[in-house]
């Protein structure tokens, strides 16, 4: 877990865990707040190779930023680095990762996803996922086959539609672009958080916490506590946050503090 504040004056925590079931943690976090860039990226494959496959994801993903590259087309190179390493080991075949990357400078951000890895904005009031998923279950639910409460129970849930590594004809990562609103944070998070955890009890730790890295241990704790059945990676995200912990936490809390930093700058 790590907190600190960027160029930009973004302030993050970040936090993995393997769960309660896997034997081996093949998520990967990458927090470069020098870059202004911070990703999750959730491996697939046989042998412990996702873990090969999202670390690569991120170390392309931040060399390919730091040269400039933007953010879309550095996702494109890492899913292509990872079709590569695959093709020259066969230990590695059918190794693959998620990911869920952004750029924040100021309160400006750019987002890009691959996979059911997400992106959330949430506010003191509600909760809004800035991604959606490369999923079958999401396919069915932009269908109107399906509703989403039914997605998260359906037994396919977990089949995902598009990943870095997988050869498919037509690879098209998503993105989004926007502003933070005084108050907001984003939650970068790997779907064994997103599985285990509704949205309403995620606002209700996020309005609960006093600091971002308390944040990040309450949401992983929670996880791990509804089954914690598959690895659990977060990342959470404000253009500004005091270093020292918040005062009074039971009487402001992180969204108040967060608010009166914004109004003051």
């Amino acid at each position: 877990m790590s907190s600190s504040p960027s160029a930009s004056h973004a302030h993050f925590a970040a936090l993995s865990d393997p769960g309660q079931v896997r034997e081996h943690n093949e998520d990967a976090l990458l927090c470069n707040h020098e870059l202004g860039l911070w990703a999750v990226a959730d491996g697939m494959g046989g042998h412990q190779r996702g873990e090969v496959a999202s670390a690569l994801a991120v170390k392309v993903l931040q060399e390919e930023v730091g040269q400039g590259v933007d953010l879309l087309m550095a996702a494109r190179s890492a899913h292509a680095a990872i079709i590569a390493a695959a093709a020259e080991d066969s230990a590695s075949r059918g190794m693959g990762t998620t990911l869920v990357a952004v750029q924040l400078h100021g309160i400006d951000f750019k987002l890009v996803w691959v996979g059911d890895s997400r992106a959330y904005r949430i506010s003191a009031q509600q909760v809004e996922q800035l991604s959606c998923d490369h999923s079958w279950v999401q396919a069915m639910v932009d269908a109107g086959e399906m509703t989403a409460q039914q997605a998260r129970q359906h037994p396919r849930r977990n089949v995902i539609t598009q990943c870095l590594g997988l050869p498919v004809e037509a690879f098209e990562p998503g993105f989004v672009q926007g502003q933070l609103q005084a108050g907001e944070i984003l939650l970068l998070c790997s779907d064994g958080l997103s599985t285990e955890l509704e949205d309403a009890e995620i606002l209700d730790l996020c309005t609960q916490a006093a600091t971002l890295d308390g944040l990040v241990s309450s949401l992983v704790n929670a996880a791990k506590q509804h089954g914690g059945k598959d690895n659990i990676s977060c990342i959470v995200l404000a253009p500004a946050l005091p270093a020292e912990p918040v005062s009074e936490p039971r009487k402001r809390g992180l969204f108040g503090h967060l608010f009166a930093l914004r109004k003051r700058a």
